[in-house]
């Protein structure tokens, strides 16, 4: 048997977690199944499920599953060790209708577009974060940088262009469809992970755009 990190049927694939928390999902959780030839589909042994909560990153979710996961493994063996199984085919559980897939996460996967609605890129970093992380280009007519963000929050309704960089002394936020998204933590090519009020210190966004 195996351990998947998601409530198969949902979310067969390389990255359950990542996608459970892209898409904004507020439960997941893990499970045992039979193994079959193809990835992912054999019979369901059993499953535990936790909440995710609305702040948390795909590491806060992983470490949550892991001891879940744990548990399940030695509560499985022991089930088969009884002969008390009773297992669910995938398929019947679909009953026609095509799985939700949780395929590998690349490079592109992970640029925010700031066109979306500001939770949806929102959900995007907590997704990616602390890794591989959401990145973005930021740019003025001479320059380009490229960052890692680690950490956003909802910011205040907005009609500024999508991807208008806002900052104060001690914030940044950018203008996504809907609303502005505070930038909480930020990391800047061959440099560290910070806090953005750290960030704004040594790094002057004036006239910059995000794309």
């Amino acid at each position: 048997f195996n351990l998947h990190a998601s409530l198969l049927p949902k979310y067969r694939g390389a990255a359950p977690i990542n996608w459970a928390v892209i898409n904004g999902d507020s439960k997941t959780g893990v499970t045992t199944f039979f193994l079959k030839h193809e990835i992912d589909t054999g019979d369901i042994i059993d499953q535990e499920q936790i909440d995710i909560l609305p702040d948390d990153n795909v590491g806060a979710v992983h470490d949550k599953l892991m001891n879940l996961g744990a548990d399940l493994t030695l509560k499985t063996i022991s089930r088969i060790i009884e002969g008390n199984l009773a297992p669910k085919n995938q398929s019947e559980l679909l009953n026609g209708a095509e799985p939700t897939l949780a395929p590998k996460i690349f490079r592109e996967t992970c640029r925010i577009d700031w066109n979306q609605p500001a939770l949806k890129v929102h959900n995007l970093v907590r997704g990616l974060s602390p890794y591989p992380a959401a990145w973005s280009v930021f740019f003025n007519d001479s320059n380009e940088l490229n960052v890692k963000i680690f950490k956003t929050s909802i910011g205040e309704p907005t009609t500024l262009p999508c991807g208008s960089i806002v900052t104060t002394k001690h914030s940044l936020e950018v203008a996504c469809a809907d609303r502005m998204l505070v930038v909480e933590q930020i990391q800047l090519a061959g440099k560290k992970n910070m806090l953005s009020a750290d960030f704004l210190r040594g790094t002057d966004l004036s006239g910059y755009k995000a794309r």
